[in-house]
Order: structure tokens, then C-alpha cells, then sequence
């Protein structure tokens, strides 16, 4: 199968057949260095056939603090992802790493979509200008809290008198094991996202007891927020 190449493009993060997301984070140091990992990562990919092994879909995004790449990979399962890592990856990392060489790879998570909301149901066609990517750490491993602490932020945004029209989605995913949820939040602007932030309260909401409860939520320990532009998608063609 050729693949299909989309530049600033995003994943379709609620398509069907997706088992898996995996999440990493490359430190390449410089905006010049992550333009041309970009480009090496889209050469290795185009030279090549897809793999036929149960990946979906692979996007990379650009880091807005010029020295980070975010990876979102979809995958139809764990056995999946192994067989790419056994059979098709050390060719791909090589090329990569001779175009641009000390690539800093900072780990990978596994992931599964547990809940996904627009801003105006499905009617909110608006194309993001950022990807806003929340991570929430806990202190040990417990899919119930998980799930609870998501079901808290779906409540607390339903609930906000003035929530920002700069957001337009939010896809969170579960860890798959138990410490770990992340946001996949699409934004009109980063603009808009840094607005919401610098309003009344605590993050992006109003200052309400609904968000009072999700960010004084027991367990967790850490997390981060981190703003990204879309910046190569691939998929597989006929």
C-alpha cells in the first residue's frame, strides 16, 4: 500500500477500528531541527510501503516552544504496534536519525479514547489553529479514577456560564495503565487558548465549584500543558 501524505493535517481521533494511541514526545532542540525532522520523517515514510500491520494512522506536530515534536499514532491493537516495532521501525528511526542526528526520544504511552466533546456538538465545523495537548498524572494505577476525573472536566464544562468560544473540542484518553490521562484539545488559535488561561480561575475554566473539584481532584501528582501546531499526517492509500 502507498501512503498518503497530509501536510498540517490532524488524525480523525474518533475513527473506528482504533484499538490503541500511542503518545510520544521527541526533543530535537531547535526550530530548524524540528522542520527537518519533519521533512526526514515524511521522506522515510513516502519511500517506503505502508505497513501492513494494523497501523491507522501516524500524525506528527510541532511543538510551539521550537524544540518538540509530538507523535499520535492509531493503531488497531498492542500486537499491532509490536509487529511494526519488530519489522518496520529500526529502517525508519535510521533514516531519520542520519538526517538529524541527536534526536532526544522522551518515552511513549499507551491510550484508548474514553470521551469526546465540541463546543457545539457536532455543528462545530471550525478548523483549529492549535492543538493544546493537557496531560494529568496520578499516583498509581486506577482506571476508575481515571474515568471519574474526565467525567469531572465533561461536568464542569457543561456547566460553565462562560466558557471560552475559542475552544472547539476536547478528546480525552485513558492510559492504558491506570496513571495517565490526556487531552487532545482543539483550539480556534493559540491566541485564544493563552486568553482563556489569563481569565479569572484556575486553567481555562470559570471560576466555578464544578472546576474547583476537577483541579483539586485526590491523586493527582502532575501533568503539563503544552501547545502544538499539526504538522504532517500519514495514512495508508490504495
Amino acid at each position: 500500500m502507498t501512503v498518503i501524505v497530509q501536510p498540517d493535517s490532524r488524525p480523525d481521533l474518533t475513527r473506528s477500528g482504533v484499538g490503541v494511541v500511542k503518545v510520544s514526545t521527541w526533543d530535537v532542540g531547535t526550530p530548524e531541527r524540528q522542520r527537518g525532522a519533519v521533512e526526514a520523517i515524511s521522506q522515510a515514510w513516502q519511500s517506503r510501503e505502508w505497513p501492513d500491520v494494523g497501523l491507522v494512522s501516524y500524525t506528527v506536530h510541532i511543538g510551539e516552544d521550537g524544540r518538540t515534536l509530538l507523535h499520535y499514532s492509531q493503531w488497531t491493537g498492542e500486537d499491532a504496534y509490536q509487529e511494526f516495532f519488530r519489522t518496520f521501525r529500526d529502517d525508519r528511526s535510521a533514516e531519520i536519525d542520519a538526517a538529524v542526528p541527536g534526536i532526544e526520544r522522551l518515552g511513549i504511552h499507551s491510550y484508548e479514547l474514553y470521551r469526546s466533546g465540541s463546543s457545539a456538538g457536532n455543528e462545530d465545523r471550525r478548523i483549529p489553529g492549535s492543538v493544546v495537548i493537557v496531560d494529568v498524572e496520578f499516583d498509581g494505577p486506577d482506571a476508575a479514577r481515571q474515568r471519574a476525573w474526565v467525567d469531572g472536566v465533561f461536568e464542569a464544562l457543561g456547566t460553565d456560564p462562560h466558557p471560552h468560544p475559542g475552544g472547539i473540542s476536547g478528546h480525552f484518553h485513558i492510559s492504558l495503565d491506570g496513571r495517565r490521562v490526556l487531552n487532545y484539545a482543539e483550539w480556534a488559535s493559540a491566541e485564544a487558548h493563552i486568553e482563556a488561561l489569563s481569565a479569572p480561575g484556575n486553567g481555562i475554566g470559570s471560576p466555578t465549584p464544578q472546576w474547583a473539584r476537577v483541579q483539586s481532584f485526590p491523586g493527582v501528582t502532575g501533568g503539563g500543558v503544552n501547545r502544538y501546531a499539526p504538522a504532517l499526517s500519514l495514512s495508508a492509500g490504495a
